[in-house]
């Protein structure tokens, strides 16, 4: 190639070359840039139709595990209910234990399961950490953890929910507090107000406020809430109260220190607008509206203990939200349920041949049965149910041929076990949280 040609030529090519150099990483750079703000770039969705562990979801600092739930027929921009487990127990006990999965299987949210793993499996609601907005412990986990499914899946901000049995029923308080700008509502079955259980000598317990003991003005209780999160001016998340008044764990004076509480921060009359018994022994009153979707709800269930979750109730609960397209009227109550159980045993091994039946009056539509494996046996096999987990508290869930059971009718599931020595079957079942007679 003639010397002149060539010089012509790189000249040329010099300025392209160098344009490409500084405008491809630049190029690179703006499209990452939009990526980490919720562009193209999202965390891998989860299998969906099983609870399933997600893991760097975010600031965590009192190492919380975070599962979730999102039905196959989530629905575009969906709600997020955050399902809080009570003392002892897992994200994996909530979901066992209560009715959010089959309902967001009906009506498309997504349930945020958060799990203690302290030893106590409670919720911090007593640290100087947990009781204001960022400062630290389990709330920053658990807002971590909406944060990552409001940008995996596009979830609706507005329509963020927190529910949760005693010790998560303090911390839906305590989350309602700390994040009203995060939160439309909660639901607390067997809690304690925001700050009722404030310690600063690092004890999980306050035998005062477990006591009923506690007290303090309308105004005083607010003042409390909005001292988490100085400044915010914005409207607060709605409250549903529920307690029995036999309640020996958290005493029953705490439920009306929740109501004086939520309707100062409400700005709402401690009078109630509205009154009804919605089932027999029950009282509800509605403060700041009538309607089902009122600023504050209260529930009492007369004469019963601190564990008064039953199947049935995660409905009404969804009615307060305004996430049951129902509406408000008085959901269906579970029927009555019948299991027998019939044990094959050798030296190290065991069979369990388990028959449940619809004692009550409606076809049960999907079921679980819960129930907890005598100490020393582990599920090695299972026939008609998935069974999880092997050891301790199980819960076998039905197959797609075997999920409807009508009234009267029954179904046949068995596993197979290895035991210690041990080889009794369990003594006490539950079929969708309602306790079951047995023989």
């Amino acid at each position: 190639m003639p010397a002149a040609l060539f010089a012509t030529l790189l000249a040329a090519l010099l300025p392209l070359l160098a344009a490409t150099v500084l405008t491809a990483p630049a190029a690179a750079a703006r499209e990452n840039a939009r990526d980490l703000a919720g562009g193209s770039a999202r965390e891998k969705a989860v299998p969906t139709a099983t609870l399933t562990e997600v893991t760097g979801f975010g600031t965590n600092p009192s190492n919380l595990r975070m599962y979730l739930y999102v039905p196959e027929s989530v629905t575009p921009n969906p709600a997020v209910v955050v399902a809080v487990h009570w003392c002892t127990g897992s994200g994996p006990d909530m979901y066992n234990g209560t009715e959010y999965d089959t309902l967001a299987d009906q009506y498309g949210f997504i349930v945020l399961y958060p799990s203690v793993t302290r030893g106590s499996k409670c919720f911090d609601v007593s640290s100087p950490q947990a009781l204001r907005r960022g400062g630290g412990s389990d709330p920053v986990g658990i807002k971590s953890m909406i944060d990552w499914v409001t940008r995996t899946y596009d979830a609706d901000t507005g329509r963020v929910f927190a529910t949760g049995i005693s010790s998560g029923a303090m911390m839906t308080n305590v989350l309602l507090g700390d994040y009203p700008d995060v939160f439309a509502a909660g639901a607390a079955f067997s809690g304690v107000p925001f700050a009722c259980f404030a310690t600063t000598d690092g004890s999980e317990w306050n035998s005062d406020c477990s006591g009923g003991t506690v007290t303090h003005t309308p105004k005083e209780w607010g003042d409390l809430v909005r001292n988490a999160y100085p400044g915010y001016g914005g409207p607060r998340p709605r409250m549903q109260i529920w307690h029995g008044t036999e309640d020996d764990v958290l005493r029953y004076p705490n439920f009306g220190e929740q109501i004086k509480q939520w309707t100062n921060v409400q700005g709402v009359s401690q009078t109630p607008a509205a009154a009804d018994a919605p089932q027999s022994g029950w009282t509800r009153t509605r403060y700041g509206s009538t309607g089902g979707q009122a600023p504050v709800e209260a529930i009492i269930l007369q004469g019963v203990g601190h564990n008064l979750y039953a199947h049935g109730m995660a409905s009404r609960v969804l009615t307060f939200f305004g996430l049951d397209k129902a509406g408000p009227a008085p959901q269906p109550q579970p029927g009555a349920c019948k299991v027998t159980a019939a044990v094959n045993a050798w030296n190290t091994g065991l069979t369990a041949s388990v028959t449940i039946t619809n004692t009550g009056t409606t076809t049960v539509n999907g079921w679980k049965l819960g129930f907890t494996l005598p100490a020393g046996q582990t599920v090695t096999g299972g026939w008609g149910a998935t069974y999880t987990p092997s050891s301790g508290s199980v819960t076998a869930a039905n197959v797609s041929y075997n999920g409807t059971i009508a009234p009267g009718a029954s179904v046949s599931v068995g596993y197979q076990a290895a035991h210690g020595g041990n080889s009794a079957a369990p003594a006490a079942f539950t079929l969708n949280g309602t306790a079951c007679a047995t023989g």
